[in-house]
């Protein structure tokens, strides 16, 4: 039998392995996010994927079988170049089912991967078929290695995909599909010899290498059209994890409580200002008063009721402040008036009168009702 000299374009054989890298990618993409989706989407992004993944598988054959010079003129039988196609669609949308329309579990996803590896070695074959004025003749090894290859790789490229649903799972398992399906073609066609043979009887019409690489040039661009479609969807997510990470905001201050310097038999003391009962003009100096204590302080009264009123004490004199939480009683004599406090031996707080009716104001917001004789 007599073979014939082949040889292989370079640029096809590269073009034809991004071909089936961009149809990888538009397909295992499309079928993103499913799940939250009505059923007629989901249908509709299933059949969309089927035509990128199985068409992609169509277009990456003929690409580089665009790139097969050999020494005859040859054709193809385009019935028989269709239903390659549709085959391929056809296999690669029943695997697409099984992932979207049952429990996805490890066994599922690893069918689905076969499935489709099987889809590849269809198309291959029947494509090889549609050869016109010259045959294949394939090799056992050939036709076992790349059967190994379809199967394992799409297996692989559909456990990354579908074990986790992430953008970089969907791009991994892209190159595994474009492995797969590169790895199909020219392991078989390392295997394959080719001798003439006289015209026959054809499926179909015949269809030049021409009329060929019009429809793969169309195929493919609307699979390198969806390619870019999908792909807006992934702008924002990266676009989000590159973006610059804000500066570390400070933490909020947290507002201790106002602590009044005071001195005890030589020493010095911290009072909580919620635990004084008023405060007294000494001189350039200040007395605090407590339930129990008196004790000296530095403040002047002036720094004290500039610290103090804010805190909600009141300056019921121009000598005195008192804090309204502790007065138990108002007592008011014509025109003075003077605040009373729990506890042994405490002096009354003088209200003098400029100030009567705000103080007897605020202290009955501050106790609803205060008794006042």
């Amino acid at each position: 039998m007599e073979f014939l000299d082949v040889s292989h374009n370079a640029m096809l054989v590269a073009m034809s392995c991004l071909v089936a890298l961009v149809a990888g990618f538009t397909g295992l993409s499309l079928t993103r996010d499913l799940a939250s989706k009505p059923v007629f989407e989901k249908k509709a992004a299933i059949a969309l994927g089927s035509v990128a993944l199985g068409g992609g598988i169509w277009a990456m054959h003929f690409v580089a079988m665009l790139g097969l010079q050999m020494p005859i003129l040859f054709y193809y039988d385009a019935a028989i170049t269709l239903v390659s196609a549709l085959a391929a669609i056809l296999i690669v949308g029943a695997a697409l089912i099984l992932l979207h329309f049952t429990e996805r579990t490890r066994v599922t996803i690893g069918l689905a991967g076969a499935l489709v590896g099987i889809g590849v070695l269809v198309m291959h074959y029947i494509g090889m078929a549609g050869l016109e004025l010259c045959r294949a003749v394939h090799s056992p090894l050939g036709v076992v290695l790349s059967s190994l290859a379809a199967v394992a790789l799409c297996v692989l490229a559909f456990a990354i995909a579908y074990g986790q649903r992430t953008n970089r799972h969907i791009v991994l398992g892209t190159f595994c599909f474009a492995a797969a399906v590169c790895a199909v073609h020219f392991l078989a066609m390392a295997g394959t010899r080719f001798t003439p043979v006289p015209s026959g009887d054809e499926f179909g019409p015949l269809m030049s290498n021409e009329t060929l690489a019009l429809g793969v040039i169309l195929f493919s661009f609307v699979i390198f059209g969806a390619c870019l479609w999908v792909s807006v969807t992934y702008l924002p997510a990266l676009a989000k994890k590159e973006a610059a990470p804000l500066p570390p905001q400070p933490a909020p201050e947290v507002r201790r409580p106002l602590q009044i310097p005071c001195e005890r038999d030589g020493s010095k003391v911290f009072i909580a200002a919620e635990d004084v009962l008023f405060v007294r003009a000494d001189g350039h100096y200040t007395q605090v008063y407590t339930g129990a204590d008196r004790l000296f302080c530095v403040w002047p009264l002036t720094e004290a009721a500039k610290r103090l009123v804010p805190s909600g004490f009141l300056q019921t004199h121009r000598s005195y402040l008192v804090n309204p939480q502790h007065v138990t009683r108002f007592e008011r004599t014509k025109d003075k008036g003077q605040c009373l406090f729990d506890g042994e031996d405490l002096p009354p707080a003088p209200v003098s009168r400029s100030k009567l009716g705000a103080i007897q104001a605020a202290l009955a917001a501050q106790h609803g009702a205060i008794r006042a004789s």
